[in-house]
């Protein structure tokens, strides 16, 4: 989430420093804000199969092969611009053409945008891996992965949920007010384990009463995807936050509660 301090704009800095850039800049912030809600909320729909009009398990009927093949077609897609677009070489080198206020907010756009191309052209795999008949134990499932929506929610919040989605940057730019430099915290459940966001949308993914095997495809991917993930931001917040952020790693687990890391 953090940038790097010396980057160059291909934009003057006379016109990014125009209240019409910072108006525009601050309209283009709220806009991607909004593609990622509106693509939040179906996300969640599209998983559990609620109310949304295509869901995990509704599609085209697609040969098996041909359907594997483009979901995991459709995950690498999300994966690589999730990941690359995240890594401080890439901000250095993409922040000569994007200003740097509205960075965040065009990588949470553009991984918003990879997100509705998976849920639109998604294929299901309807073979039943396992179908819980128990009501109880039914409704315990849904109701847990909806607290791992909860989870990922609570989790944006504890840290700077207007921050991480690219608003608090371009209200800071609207207003005049100097980012602050990076630092590291650890607030409320970030003391317990290093990712709960991440942890929350493996509980989100896994949980369901009835899982096919495109629900087991998605879960599995992305849980593996996941832990890539994770290494890649740990390897950034090591660099950026030396002993601190390895201090840290030895004090508290990554993904699993109250379990001390190797």
């Amino acid at each position: 989430m953090t940038q790097l301090d010396h980057q160059v704009h291909s934009i003057s800095p006379e016109v990014a420093g125009s209240r019409i850039f910072k108006f525009i800049a601050f309209l283009y912030g709220i806009a991607a804000y909004l593609v990622f809600f509106v693509t939040i909320v179906y996300a969640i729909g599209f998983v559990m199969g609620l109310v949304v009009p295509k869901t995990i398990d509704t599609g085209p009927d697609t040969p098996t092969v041909e359907a594997v093949i483009i979901n995991l077609l459709l995950m690498t897609l999300f994966a690589v611009q999730h990941s690359v677009m995240a890594r401080q070489r890439f901000k250095a080198w993409w922040t000569q053409f994007v200003p740097k206020p509205v960075e965040r907010s065009t990588y949470v756009l553009f991984a918003s945008l990879s997100l509705l191309l998976l849920f639109w052209q998604w294929r299901p795999l309807p073979s039943v891996v396992w179908d819980v008949a128990n009501p109880d134990l039914a409704v315990t499932l849904v109701t847990l992965s909806f607290a791992g929506w909860v989870l990922v929610f609570t989790s944006t919040f504890v840290i700077n949920h207007f921050e991480l989605f690219g608003l608090h940057q371009v209200t800071n730019h609207l207003v005049g007010k100097e980012a602050a430099p990076p630092r590291f915290k650890t607030p409320l459940l970030y003391k317990f384990v290093r990712h709960p966001i991440y942890l929350g949308f493996i509980i989100a993914f896994w949980p369901a009463p009835t899982m096919t095997a495109g629900h087991l495809l998605f879960a599995a991917v992305t849980t593996a995807y996941i832990f890539v993930g994770i290494a890649l931001e740990e390897h950034d917040l090591v660099d950026l936050f030396g002993d601190e952020y390895r201090q840290y790693k030895q004090r508290v687990s990554m993904l699993i509660p109250w379990r001390r890391s190797v």
